[in-house]
């Protein structure tokens, strides 16, 4: 068959294909040819080398050649054909974009440290990345194409998590499931699974899973560290535990007035066990305030505990807090929680707006009735706790977002304490400076005195969104490299961020008044900037921009959630 109605043909078969000299210049191209190159202004003439030179080439394997963003083509075998021109050859290729694509989400599947297992409509075993490969001792060529109830075999009572979401189209997550494969591996996990649903049709299920062993391997490294922290001590103060409060009033430096009344606030409070909610932004100092109200209580001789809610998983979150029963789970010991650690002491429930609502729940009747019941026990054990608890969020904001139940508030906020961010109380930044200048002399072996006025004036005109935690941060360092004879801090020492001028992209927004007129307004629209500034800084990378910004990662994620903020948007739309 001539060379050009065998190119015809190709062309009708999606394939496309070109007639090259020796010098890759094309003589001919067939018309599916300049559809998968994506050359409107025509092929012949021009040379293949200049734009796909990999099509040009032999290898010995198939290549991918990109000729497109997101569109890749492979060569095919070329067939015979007749009257081509001497030392002209017949290049065919054909559309490869799924099978390039399918190879790269692979790749980055098999680097994923969750096992994933993918299964079709029919429950058929589709794929197992590396971990999954890993974890139940599966080699995928073995299982592929078979129905998952034939590999999997659940151990309790419980059904297969990926046919149930694909059967009810509804995802299940974070369930524990223990199986056994049918080749003799047991395994327990906890897993989300999801179906793939696409315009109502079910295309097949996956299950994202973790190995509960080392989870569980973890649980009890914290346990075990919690308690050994909390073993009594001999001698005098028999029930006073290790992890005792360090700070009192007299660590709360001030001279503010409005720090006066919150601190006289404090003083009596301490005088009674009521539960406190103390709410503060990040950086305030709420634990100061939480230890300082147990050591001038009457309970200050007794244990003091705290934990942050926002980083511990739920379940482990339950059972540090209530402790657990031998078989509660696989694994489970019999342990004391925190509330019968802290029996007649105190226990400060950091981040209170983290905690899952449904463990809400089951704190909410603790602190009605005094009595808890461990995981997998059926005894009730009175304790006597006094409950304190922080919030980085005002509360009827967090009860409206469904972040904290409206019952628990009004049990754990019998009195409301609301600790001022640094703006509000300028006339500390002087004596704030100087303590933290001397603590770092200790730490650092330094001899700075003090600050300069230039120094003193940016503090004061500076917003302070990470508040006294990064008055601290700043001091130290400038500390870190001011030179060694240099006795007083100057503005050129601070971090850029403060000494940035007005307008600057690496300035923190100054304090103005919104068109409404509300300050608190005004707060919340410069953090929501500094934010979007910081995150298009770092490409959007949460752990880095949360360093920068002085931050947990879970308080930089809330964040985001509350001002809805859209990273891909933020950073497909930079500021003109």
């Amino acid at each position: 068959m001539h060379y050009s109605d065998v190119m015809a043909v190709l062309s009708q078969c999606g394939l496309g294909a070109l007639l090259i000299d020796a010098d890759s210049m094309i003589l001919s191209a067939n018309e599916a040819a300049g559809r998968l190159l994506h050359r409107e202004d025509g092929l012949e003439a021009k040379f293949l080398s200049d734009f796909a030179p990999e099509l040009v080439e032999d290898s010995d394997g198939p290549v991918y050649v990109n000729v497109a963003f997101g569109k890749y083509l492979r060569r095919c075998q070329s067939p015979d054909a007749e009257g081509m021109p001497p030392g002209a050859r017949l290049l065919v290729f054909r559309e490869a974009t799924n099978e390039a694509c399918h190879d790269v989400l692979m790749d980055v599947l098999n680097q994923v440290s969750e096992a994933v297992i993918i299964c079709d409509a029919k429950n058929r075993i589709w794929l197992l990345n590396d971990a999954a490969v890993k974890m139940d001792s599966i080699v995928t060529q073995d299982v592929l194409g078979e129905d998952i109830a034939s590999v999997y075999r659940p151990q309790d009572g419980k059904n297969l998590l990926v046919p149930q979401v694909i059967a009810e189209k509804r995802p299940l997550l974070g369930i524990r499931q223990y199986y056994s494969t049918r080749y003799g591996k047991n395994v327990d996990i906890v897993a989300s699974s999801f179906p793939v649903v696409q315009n109502g049709q079910v295309l097949g299920g996956f299950s994202i899973m973790e190995d509960w062993s080392t989870i569980d391997s973890l649980h009890k490294q914290i346990m075990d560290l919690q308690d050994k922290l909390v073993e009594r001590t001999a001698g005098r103060n028999r029930n006073r535990s290790v992890l005792s409060a360090k700070y009192t009033f007299d660590d709360i430096i001030h001279i503010s007035n409005v720090m006066n009344s919150v601190v006289a606030q404090c003083r009596q409070v301490a005088k009674t066990d009521s539960s406190v909610m103390i709410y503060g932004e990040t950086g305030t100092g709420k634990e100061l305030f939480a230890q300082s109200i147990h050591n001038e209580s009457r309970r200050a001789d007794g244990p003091f505990l705290a934990i942050n809610c926002a980083a511990i998983p739920e379940n482990l979150l339950e059972s540090l807090l209530f402790g657990t029963e031998k078989g509660a789970y696989t694994g489970a010991e019999r342990r004391a929680g925190l509330f019968e650690q802290a029996d007649g002491g105190t226990l400060l429930l950091d981040e209170i707006n983290s905690m899952n609502i449904n463990l809400q729940s089951k704190l909410l009747r603790v602190l009605q009735d005094g009595v808890i019941r461990r995981v997998g026990g059926m005894n009730e054990i009175r304790v006597n706790v006094r409950v304190l608890s922080n919030i980085n969020m005002p509360p009827y904001e967090a009860i409206e977002q469904k972040r904290l139940r409206r019952d628990l508030f009004y049990r754990l906020g019998v009195v409301n304490i609301t600790v001022p961010p640094l703006r509000e109380r300028r006339e500390d930044i002087p004596l704030l400076a100087k303590h933290f200048i001397m603590q770092c002399n200790q730490k650092l072996v330094r001899a700075v005195r003090d600050i300069d006025h230039a120094t003193l004036e940016r503090f004061n005109t500076y917003s302070w969104p990470g508040n006294v935690r990064e008055l601290q941060h700043a001091i130290e360092h400038a500390m870190n490299i001011l030179p060694d004879d240099a006795a007083i801090i100057t503005p050129e020492y601070l971090p850029a961020h403060i000494t940035a001028e007005p307008g600057s992209a690496v300035r923190a927004p100054q304090m103005a008044q919104t068109a409404t007129g509300s300050l608190s307004g005004a707060m919340q629209d410069m953090e929501h900037r500094t934010i979007c500034r910081v995150l298009r800084e770092h490409g959007g990378n949460i752990s880095e921009s949360a360093r920068v910004l002085q931050m947990s990662r879970q308080k930089l994620q809330y964040r985001i959630k509350r001002y809805k903020i859209n990273i891909r948007e933020l950073l497909e739309n930079p500021p003109q």
